[in-house]
């Protein structure tokens, strides 16, 4: 039997702006990442969203970015492993209380945007962030990128690493996910992008940007919901994989 999990990042609204249809997104999904306040969110809005989670079954998740409200995490910046380790650590405290408050506990934790990209090339890096993980809550499981260094020094460190790939990215012949500002990077085609997930997950293999193919691990699959196709494109891959076999499950029922 294939298992996989269906994430998603949510609770990136803030104040009076509103990002993403997460209450409508999250029934679909089995772990949600909320965003910790750094690169997008608020108290409020975290509180919210750990609610809606809890309601729907939905296992949540830390998803620290890089301080970068304007630029939604997304541009890269000069920080150091132990900055890396505080920034982490400071994020997934604000979210566990939270959630402590609300009856429910953190699954996992995935970093966001630059910082999960600086992470998935820089083992240093990756390994402050590892290391405030594991003196957090060692049990906490790392959501990484399939062959990355994040994934390594999540190892590294003792901790529960699941696997991950991306419905709507293209991929370097490295694993790595091709920069957004190259030509080919998104995959726009809805049925190429599901008929890649599916065989990502029963197969293990992808076909790189280049044509070849390459070998890559699904524990989860990142699915986005801002907007009213990428709603039904998540609906779609979840009855996709379930017709096709596949489990649709939590990470801590998979690592």
């Amino acid at each position: 039997m294939y298992k996989v999990d269906l994430n998603s990042d949510l609770g990136e609204s803030f104040g009076h702006y509103t990002i993403g249809m997460d209450d409508r997104v999250i029934p679909f999904i089995t772990s949600a990442n909320v965003a910790c306040g750094y690169h997008a969110s608020d108290p409020v809005v975290m509180e919210k969203t750990a609610a809606i989670a809890k309601k729907e079954g939905v296992r949540v998740g830390a998803h620290p970015g890089l301080p970068d409200l304007m630029g939604f995490g997304r541009r890269v910046m000069d920080i150091t492993p132990g900055e890396a380790k505080a920034y982490t650590l400071y994020q997934i405290g604000a979210l566990a209380g939270i959630c402590k408050a609300q009856g429910i506990s953190l699954q996992h934790v995935k970093p966001h945007g630059a910082l999960y990209n600086m992470a998935a090339k820089d083992y240093e890096l990756a390994k402050g962030i590892c290391e405030a993980i594991y003196e957090f809550d060692k049990n906490l499981i790392v959501l990484a990128l399939s062959g990355g260094e994040l994934a390594k020094a999540a190892a590294d460190c003792g901790l529960r690493t699941a696997l991950e790939v991306f419905a709507d990215r293209a991929y370097e012949e490295d694993g790595t996910l091709v920069n957004r500002r190259k030509e080919g990077s998104m995959i726009t085609d809805e049925e190429e992008a599901i008929a890649r997930v599916v065989r990502m997950v029963k197969e293990g293999k992808v076909t790189a940007i280049t044509g070849k193919d390459i070998p890559i691990k699904a524990d989860s699959v990142c699915v986005h919901g801002d907007g009213e196709k990428a709603l039904a494109f998540v609906e779609k891959i979840r009855k996709t994989l379930i017709d096709e076999g596949v489990e649709i499950c939590p990470l801590d029922e998979i690592v």
